[in-house]
C-alpha cells in the first residue's frame, strides 16, 4: 500500500471547513477524477472516478466520524483498495488544518505506474488546493452532517 499525507490550510473556520467535507457527493467540484459520489447512507458512498481513462467504481464505509475532528473511511467492495483519515484542527477563529493521510493499494498496471511517478501523492496536493479555493470561494459550506460514527458500531 502506498500512503499518501498532505495538509492545507483553508481561511475558514473549522465548522464550516469540517462541514463541507462531510458533502462527499460535492466532492467531484474539487477531486481530479472523481465524477460521481453518491451517498447511500449515513456511512456509505459509492464512487466512480475515471482515471488515466480507467474507470472505477467502488463503495466505501465511515468508519469513525466526530464532528470538527476527524472522519475515517475505508473501502468495503469494488475495484479499490483504500482507506484513510482526514482530520481537522483549528488555527484560530477564522483558519483550520486539514490533513489527509491515505493508504491505497494500486491496483492495475495503470495505478502501479502512477504509484511509481507521483502521481498519486501529486493528486492529493492538487485535490486539497482545490479543496481550499473551494471551500474559501465559497463563503460557507454547501451543507453539513454533525452526526457520530463510532468505530464497530
Amino acid at each position: 500500500m502506498t500512503t499518501v499525507k498532505e495538509t492545507v490550510e483553508v481561511d475558514v473556520p473549522l465548522r464550516t471547513a469540517y462541514n463541507q467535507w462531510t458533502q462527499f457527493e460535492e466532492f467531484p467540484n474539487f477531486m481530479e477524477g472523481v465524477e460521481e459520489v453518491r451517498q447511500l447512507d449515513a456511512r456509505h458512498n459509492h464512487w466512480i472516478t475515471k482515471i488515466g481513462g480507467i474507470r472505477r467504481e467502488f463503495d466505501t464505509e465511515i468508519v469513525d466520524q466526530l464532528a470538527d475532528e476527524r472522519i475515517t473511511w475505508r473501502t468495503v467492495d469494488g475495484d479499490t483498495q483504500q482507506r484513510g483519515t482526514v482530520h481537522f484542527q483549528r488555527l484560530d477563529d477564522t483558519r483550520t488544518r486539514v490533513e489527509l493521510v491515505m493508504e491505497v493499494e494500486p491496483s492495475g498496471v495503470a495505478e502501479k505506474a502512477a504509484d511509481l511517478t507521483g502521481t498519486i501523492d501529486r493528486r492529493a496536493k492538487g485535490d486539497m488546493k482545490r479543496f481550499k479555493e473551494f471551500v474559501e470561494n465559497r463563503g460557507g459550506e454547501t451543507g453539513a452532517w454533525r452526526g457520530r460514527i463510532r468505530p464497530g458500531g
